[in-house]
């Protein structure tokens, strides 16, 4: 009942002793293998007792008292006279614990690490330090490579900005294969050469990479990844743009359209009173939204159906689902009572008396005598929306920045609020090479999104020839990885499962703090 697997150990007596428990046992075989020689002994030369602690038992430490015998080896070339048998699965040579117990504190080191894993062991009454816990891992022999045919490379920091590596996975099976010190050429390469079996290479479009597969690995095909292309893309965009912020600079303002209002006003000194239907388009969204929900629920689908169907996540479908009413998804819009409301009559009153020429902080003194607690920042925003405009209309919006304007040519046009697709438009209207940045942008997307690579020939020879600082550029880089990109555009080959094993080694980064070195870190990853 003790030993299920280790037949040969005889249990002799087990005795409670105060908080720990004593387990006596010996070894039933009648002899063991020389480790010298390998030659059969039976002849005893003598014995003596090893404690070796045990895992423990409802809560009380276990200790082993194994009678160890030591035999005399028959073989006289042998260098060794005598040895102790040794018990495979519960005793090694100098080992003060058993197996069982080496292997479940190597299980939490490599599930928790150091600090936490040993909180834990002190709760499961293992004596096992942090220090402990980290040997364990080390001592675990690396998994088995495999001969994996397509893998995934990319490189994550070991201290960001400083030191990076190089992790390896296998494409097939989502499996990281390998971690690597440093992230260049001469340590790739001899592990590609390594393994010649491999035939698919998912890489980013970093040089190093590429210089690797092309001289270990000329077999294989390179594929460059589809995010990182985008991402390239984006960042050409934005150079682009910053080119043109001279003519951002000199866009005439856009009218805005108003924002959500209220048929009735929220009275000040209450909190409980809601809107009464609002208006707007994010009202109109939501009011969409939700009879979609409840439209395909009253249909027998659930609620993962329903967001698998729409593309949305569980819980927005959830909170959709649960709002009786559309006016309840936009209960977080309606305005708030502000500790500025008792006053804004006597304001407008003052701002008009003197004509607008009254100063903020003197209405702040002025309105701090009859019992306002606020702060100027709240007078200061009320006065510019309320009393600059008599109207109540906001102010012209300022010329849009380098990254509002990126963001609109590069994000869905489905994912554009109404405000964003008016603003889009007059900048594309006002500066023309935009206008043809946005149209690379989207013919880019569509061979990215449909994997339409036979497309990319006639797109690089474009964007070359728009001369557009960034996008030209990008396109010239395009042609010098062309092998790669066209499989990236083609082929379903991608490199996102390396990006989610680089974030599995952040979590375990951040799990082992200061103490996470290269050696340690790849031993957690690759035995994770």
């Amino acid at each position: 009942m003790l030993f299920p697997s280790l037949p040969e150990v005889e249990v002799v007596g087990v005795e409670v002793s105060g908080a720990v428990v004593r387990v006596e046992a010996r070894v039933a075989a009648p002899g063991a293998s020389c480790p010298g020689c390998g030659e059969w002994s039976k002849r005893v030369h003598g014995s003596y007792l090893r404690y070796p602690s045990d895992l423990p038992s409802c809560g009380r430490p276990v200790v082993l008292a194994l009678r160890v015998r030591r035999f005399t080896c028959p073989d006289a070339s042998c260098p060794r006279r005598t040895f102790a048998e040794q018990v495979a699965g519960l005793t090694r040579r100098h080992g003060q614990v058993a197996e069982r117990q080496r292997k479940s504190v190597a299980g939490l080191g490599l599930a928790l690490a150091g600090r936490a894993g040993a909180r834990m062991a002190a709760l499961l009454s293992i004596r096992a330090s942090r220090s402990t816990l980290l040997r364990r891992v080390m001592e675990l022999p690396d998994p088995a490579v495999g001969t994996p045919t397509a893998v995934g490379v990319d490189d994550f920091a070991l201290r960001k900005g400083h030191v990076y590596g190089t992790v390896i996975t296998d494409a097939v099976t989502h499996r990281v294969v390998d971690l690597l010190p440093d992230r260049d050429a001469a340590t790739l390469a001899p592990w590609l050469a390594g393994h010649p079996q491999i035939e698919v290479i998912c890489r980013d479009r970093a040089s190093a990479y590429a210089e690797a597969a092309d001289t270990a690995a000329p077999q294989a095909r390179q594929v460059a990844d589809r995010y990182h292309l985008w991402a390239n893309l984006v960042r050409a965009v934005e150079r682009t743009v910053m080119d043109r912020r001279p003519c951002l600079a000199s866009l005439p303002a856009v009218e805005q359209e108003p924002g959500p209002q209220w048929e009735t006003p929220l009275p000040t000194g209450s909190d409980t009173v809601g809107p009464v239907d609002p208006t707007g388009w994010m009202a109109d969204r939501r009011r969409e939204h939700h009879a979609l929900v409840h439209q395909l629920l009253a249909r027998g689908m659930g609620l993962r159906e329903v967001a698998r169907h729409l593309g949305w996540g569980r819980h927005t479908v959830q909170r959709y689902a649960r709002a009786k009413h559309w006016q309840d998804m936009v209960k977080g819009q309606r305005p708030r009572a502000s500790k500025l409301d008792p006053f804004k009559a006597y304001l407008a009153q003052r701002w008009e008396e003197t004509g607008g020429r009254i100063t903020g902080l003197a209405l702040l003194e002025e309105i701090k005598q009859q019992g306002y607690r606020g702060s100027y920042t709240i007078l200061a925003v009320w006065k510019q929306d309320a009393l600059a405009d008599p109207d109540g209309m906001p102010p012209p919006s300022p010329a849009p920045t380098v990254r509002q304007v990126t963001g609109w040519l590069t994000r869905h046009p489905a994912g554009l609020a109404p405000d964003e697709e008016v603003q889009r438009k007059a900048v594309l209207a006002h500066c023309p090479e935009l206008d043809t940045a946005a149209y690379l942008v989207t013919a880019f997307a569509r061979m990215l999104t449909l994997l339409e690579g036979e497309h990319l020939t006639d797109w690089i020879t474009k964007a070359t020839a728009s001369g557009l600082p960034g996008v030209s550029t990008f396109a010239a880089g395009l042609n010098t990885d062309y092998a790669a990109v066209e499989a990236g555009l083609t082929s379903h080959w991608n490199s996102g499962p390396v990006e989610g094993a680089v974030n599995r080694i952040k979590m375990l980064k951040r799990q082992m703090f200061g103490r996470a070195g290269f050696a340690l870190l790849r031993k957690r990853v690759l035995l994770a």
